[in-house]
């Protein structure tokens, strides 16, 4: 007995890492073929390149002069000059930095979205798992109640039921049909969804089997370490770097701007040369540019208590449902387990120990019951799902 147990424990075990891995491989491939993240890609490119500009010295200038001498006996005059202008020296580090702090932002903004669309398709796969198992379980269903009006139709002819007796089946057969027909359009849909997720090419999912994720044990442990891979959090922790830096930025540039050149003046067989050098006061044009930076810090900073607050809140939520769902789910596998008497209930029918409508309706009480399993499995994969979607 014990050695059946291990063995159906480990089939188990075989087949959610199948399905596990199934998933994860699907995931792969969405990744690499979805048209919203490649197109994230090319502009985040862009993006890293213009937060590179405007980091360095401006462009040198050159003046070249030639002026012409009224009268004629003052001469002609030949004039030239370079000049190198610049902020304080120490601004252009505070600028790389920010420039760095920025690419590194849009990174994890892009981690974020492929996050999203990764969970979406995620969940698009839990879904038609589900789906899929409803539908070969009313194939099931609709395979019975065939054999059942088929057999019911029979008796009608030699006149051993009536017609009340042999709509009844018959309408039973028409709702399963219907119903099957419902799912098929749903698992259409969601196939539909996914091929569009994988960026037009075709992927197929027919797994029956729900993915089973297990839960973190501790959950107070668990969110330690989760909230320190959030991108989200990760992204305000870095804007408030960015806006400690252009704190310093903007004090860089309220000290004097400095010109240096070299000039260069020739008149009449006369040459007058040297170098130059100039100083801009800083008096109006950052005016107030450092009390926003810090505003600007203390902003960010309130956000991001605010934001890890609503992630703490959100994440606990989810874990309380997780293990609400999971206990149902397990309840109603034990029930089933031991209520599974299909065979039975038919046996019983055409032997006459039970009615037509007490057999329709324990029937209908134990694919409800199984249904309803399926829907706890899934709704408990749905939000494992997006529990841990940050480890995607």
């Amino acid at each position: 007995m014990n050695r059946i147990l291990i063995i159906l424990t480990s089939l188990l075990v075989i087949t959610y890492s199948y399905a596990q891995k199934s998933i994860e491989s699907i995931l792969q491939e969405i990744e690499s073929n979805n048209t919203t993240l490649i197109a994230l890609q090319k502009e985040i490119e862009a993006q890293k390149l213009g937060n590179k500009t405007g980091i360095y010295l401006p462009n040198p200038e050159v003046e070249f002069g030639y002026l012409w001498g009224n009268p004629v006996e003052i001469g002609n005059e030949n004039s030239f000059a370079i000049s190198q202008s610049m902020d304080f020296p120490t601004s252009y580090g505070y600028r790389k930095n920010i420039s760095n702090l920025e690419n590194q932002n849009l990174d994890l903004f892009y981690n974020s979205e492929r996050i999203n669309i990764l969970l979406e398709a995620k969940k698009v796969l839990i879904n038609l798992a589900y789906f899929n198992a409803l539908s070969v379980d009313y194939e099931d269903r609709v395979r019975i109640a065939e054999e059942i009006s088929v057999s019911y139709q029979k008796m009608f002819e030699k006149g051993e039921i009536g017609a009340l007796e042999k709509n009844q089946v018959y309408m039973d057969l028409i709702n399963c049909i219907n119903e099957k027909e419902k799912i098929d359009i749903e698992r259409n849909s969601l196939q539909n969804q996914l091929i569009a997720l994988n960026g037009g090419k075709e992927i197929l999912y027919e797994v029956t089997k729900i993915p089973h994720y297990p839960l973190p044990l501790n959950f107070d442990e668990w969110y330690t370490e989760t909230a320190s891979l959030s991108p989200a959090l990760k992204y305000l922790n870095q804007q408030i770097e960015i806006s400690k830096q252009q704190v310093k930025l903007n004090r860089a540039l309220a000290l004097p701007k400095l010109t240096a050149g070299y000039a260069d003046e020739r008149i009449l067989g006369e040459k007058l040369q040297g170098i130059t050098i100039g100083i801009t006061i800083p008096l109006w044009e950052n005016k107030n540019s450092i009390k926003q930076s810090k505003a600007d810090v203390v902003s960010y900073k309130l956000s991001l208590e605010d934001n890890k607050l609503k992630y703490f809140n959100r994440l606990q939520n989810l874990y309380e449902k997780s293990v609400s769902l999971y206990k149902n789910a397990t309840k109603y596998r034990q029930a089933l387990d031991s209520y599974n008497s299909q065979s039975l209930l038919r046996k019983a029918l055409e032997a006459g120990e039970i009615t037509l409508l007490n057999y329709l309706y324990q029937l209908k009480a134990y694919y409800d019951s199984s249904n309803n399993l399926l829907e706890f499995e899934r709704d408990y994969a749905l939000a494992v799902a997006e529990l841990t979607a940050v480890t995607l």
